[in-house]
């Protein structure tokens, strides 16, 4: 498989190199560190059980990497796909809505769905089915299981639209800059920039503060706008490829690479706020079939 991900951070760290491979996305702790800020960032308006779950949603934002291990090869083969997209495989063509359309035109374009990588879709699919669970517990307030889920769903959230906001999820370029004698210049890049929000020691509150929570308007245009952002990032990243190899956990980045840290990650906070924002707000439309009842069948 093109990339392998291991769960790394804290004490985690030989435990995952011993189950799976090369560690890609933001480190394990740095998706715990932006998914509790971006609950601390929502508006009074969503439920408190939610807004005061924010230690759950960034446990949960742990497990779409945690299911990639090489002891469970199914769930591991599904996930490995969903966390990032490189777009210069689709050869300038408009993304479309949904995956089903992306896989066909994957396909119009030669190329393999599952090498180019589906992390918009995996985002969009897990908002919606957010929307769900807080329909749910708009129409059965008091239901434990129902707030339960969504925090789990809060979390896969959470962990995809972090992924979308670093800039090496959406290029062929994703950890070294391919030469044109197949080599990779900055091989080992990838890490370096999983790493920051760790070894610069962001803080949940510290990211949280003086944030402005906005819903889209429209879901996919708004993680499309997303995908393009981080896109236009990679060149930059690249420009900053030796600031980067050296960035270490014991010593402090340099100015260039700390503006940039700090500026993707409260996006990764923004971001995965306003798509939690987003399912709240559309969870007031969506309506049951009458065969469902979770009053009777929850008890």
């Amino acid at each position: 498989m093109k990339r392998r991900l291991a769960v790394v951070g804290g004490a985690a760290l030989l435990l995952a190199a011993s189950i799976s491979g090369p560690a890609w996305g933001w480190w394990a702790g740095g998706h715990g560190i932006i998914s509790r800020a971006a609950v601390m960032s929502l508006p009074d308006e969503v439920p408190t059980f939610f807004r005061s779950g924010r230690k759950m949603v960034g446990h949960m934002s742990f497990d779409p990497d945690v299911s990639k291990n090489r002891g469970t090869p199914h769930v591991s083969a599904a996930e490995h796909g969903e966390h990032y997209l490189d777009l210069e495989l689709m050869k300038g063509r408009d993304l479309p809505d949904s995956r089903q359309a992306f896989i066909a035109l994957c396909y119009e374009l030669g190329v393999k769905p599952e090498s180019v990588g589906y992390v918009p879709y995996a985002l969009a699919e897990s908002t919606e089915r957010l929307a769900v669970a807080f329909a749910e517990h708009r129409k059965w307030p008091d239901n434990l299981f129902i707030q339960q889920k969504c925090l789990v769903y809060a979390g896969f959230l959470a962990h995809y639209a972090q992924d979308l906001c670093q800039p090496l999820h959406v290029t062929i370029h994703f950890n070294g800059k391919k030469q044109e004698d197949g080599k990779r210049l900055f091989r080992g890049i990838l890490e370096k920039v999983d790493s920051l929000p760790e070894v610069m020691k962001m803080r949940p509150d510290a990211l949280a503060a003086s944030q402005t929570i906005a819903a889209p308007d429209s879901l996919m245009p708004a993680i499309l706008e997303q995908l393009q952002t981080s896109f236009a990032l990679v060149d930059p990243v690249y420009a900053m490829g030796e600031e980067l190899m050296a960035v270490k956990r014991d010593s402090a980045p340099s100015d260039a690479v700390a503006t940039f840290a700090n500026e993707r990650v409260r996006e990764s906070v923004r971001f995965t706020a306003s798509l939690m924002l987003y399912a709240w707000n559309a969870s007031e439309g969506l309506r049951f079939e009458g065969w469902l009842d979770r009053t009777a069948s929850d008890r």
